[in-house]
């Protein structure tokens, strides 16, 4: 990873910003993918952007997208984009959606971006070099229990039978229904970034492609947190592999093993 890969990741958060813009709260196609999630014109058009500038710029490097699949997949070298990740929010004209970008180099993401074109917010992770909100530097704050810990989730409705047991023990650990104010729902990407920042201090997901978490590791744990799935493990491009991703978030690492605990 060099200086010029980070200015090229924030160029293609520039790009797809500049698709997306134009159509949020306003008039635009969509359609149902065969998995029935959403699509939006505003999806393919940020995409679209964002490819065409790498393979302008980086002809021998691959491209794992999430609305145009895979280029030149034995490269060492892999841009790992999804153009909205929230799809749902931006159709309901909700501004906590992103764009990730992810440089992954022999399947370990090394540079992350998670932008928010509406708001203007954007956070850059790179692995050992800190990460950064606005170009500010930012950390993730201590938790000293999971008692105190504020847990996010996109939805409790995106975990299949299996996963939910795990999840709600997880719930309950941090307080569950009993006092208000411990658990956030929605936000996608978003929650990641709040995380990073000191705001939030776990986040817990099930079912995740490569491009909804490989930007998100760098962040993260660019500034001081930890990214693993169910088990522990840190994530990498096999993650994904059979059936998606389970993730968990933290932004301080020393609460891993009790969450891993809490979930059995």
């Amino acid at each position: 990873m060099t200086p010029a890969d980070l200015a090229l990741a924030n160029r293609l958060a520039d790009a797809a910003g500049n698709a997306i813009r134009p159509l949020f709260r306003g008039e635009w196609a969509q359609e149902r993918k065969s998995d029935q999630s959403p699509v939006t014109e505003a999806d393919r058009a940020a995409e679209a952007a964002m490819r065409a500038i790498i393979e302008a710029e980086r002809p021998d490097d691959g491209i794992i997208g999430e609305e145009y699949g895979t280029h030149n997949e034995r490269a060492g070298r892999q841009w790992v984009v999804d153009p909205i990740d929230g799809t749902i929010s931006f159709m309901a004209g909700r501004p906590i959606f992103g764009s990730l970008i992810a440089l992954m180099q022999d399947g370990w993401p090394v540079l992350g971006v998670i932008d928010q074109p509406i708001a203007g917010e954007r956070w850059v992770g790179r692995i050992g070099e800190g990460t950064t909100f606005n170009g500010t530097p930012v950390r993730t704050r201590t938790c000293r229990s999971l008692e105190d810990a504020v847990l996010a989730s996109s939805s409790p409705h995106y975990f299949t039978a299996d996963q939910a047991e795990p999840y709600m023990q997880l719930a309950q650990a941090v307080g569950g229904n009993k006092r208000q104010g411990t658990i956030v729902y929605g936000g996608d990407c978003y929650n990641y970034g709040l995380l990073a920042g000191g705001h939030l201090d776990v986040i817990c997901e099930a079912g995740l492609a490569i491009y909804d978490y490989a930007a998100l590791v760098p962040v993260v744990e660019g500034a001081g947190g930890t990214m693993s799935d169910w088990m522990g493990n840190p994530l990498d491009a096999e993650s994904a592999a059979k059936g998606g991703a389970d993730v968990i978030a933290l932004g301080d690492p020393a609460r891993l093993e009790d969450v891993l605990e809490a979930m059995g």
